[in-house]
């Protein structure tokens, strides 16, 4: 946390007026290949940086019930934020998106996730976060969300949308982790803290601007599920 807000603190002042900026963003076409036969409801686990801003996009989408923080790729007993940081236990730090393909598709998850959650060209970092814990990668959980994300890579780099190719990584999930609790709704929570303001409402600011029709105002937040259970 400490090295986020360093590393802000650096941009800020380097920045000529600071303002809602965020990293650039790609519009990428939708996906050739999407699912044929939705299920009743759906997870994937995505990576992609920092999973406050990752959570906080897919908190405000239509159709996803639940995107929970967490931690893939490595051992339970690893699957904290201090260990993890390290950036040598193989986890990413992810989100557990699950959501009604009736509602919303694979296909459009995944847009969303090349479009608007990060940049995946960019290898083991994401804006100033460094470290493979900060990697692209998608965790299916199923062959046929193997099969909808593979070939979506495959036309985005044939269709040449980004300078540089596509570092995402794809493998089956083995493990979802949930993060802390202070780690859930964190950019709900947290609208003002720097990094947030700076790096995350950018992201949810371009889902309600490129993705109007699948944008909710209202998040779907970690703490109400917990209250209704």
């Amino acid at each position: 946390m400490k090295l986020r807000q360093i590393l802000l603190a650096t941009a800020i002042l380097l920045a000529p007026g600071f303002a809602l900026a965020g990293e650039d963003v790609t519009i990428v076409p939708p996906p050739a290949l999407d699912q044929t036969t939705p299920a009743k409801s759906e997870t994937i686990v995505l990576a992609g940086g920092c999973f406050w801003g990752v959570q906080g996009v897919y908190q405000h989408m239509k159709g996803v019930s639940s995107a929970v923080s967490g931690y893939s790729g490595g051992k339970k007993e690893t699957a904290s934020y201090e260990i993890v940081s390290g950036g040598d236990t193989g986890h990413a730090e992810s989100v557990e998106v699950t959501f009604d393909p009736k509602t919303v598709s694979l296909g459009k998850i995944l847009q969303v996730y090349f479009s608007v959650v990060h940049n995946p060209t960019e290898l083991n970092r994401q804006g100033p976060d460094t470290g493979t814990q900060y990697r692209s990668a998608i965790f299916t959980t199923s062959a046929d969300q193997e099969k909808v994300a593979k070939a979506y890579i495959a036309q985005l780099d044939k269709a040449k949308v980004y300078s540089d190719p596509i570092v995402t990584k794809i493998s089956s999930l083995e493990k979802f982790y949930p993060a802390e609790a202070y780690h859930q709704d964190y950019a709900t929570i947290n609208p003002t803290q720097p990094y947030i303001t700076y790096y995350d409402l950018p992201k949810i600011e371009n889902l309600s601007k490129l993705f109007p029709q699948d944008y909710r105002d209202k998040p779907v937040l970690v703490s109400e599920a917990k209250a209704s259970n």
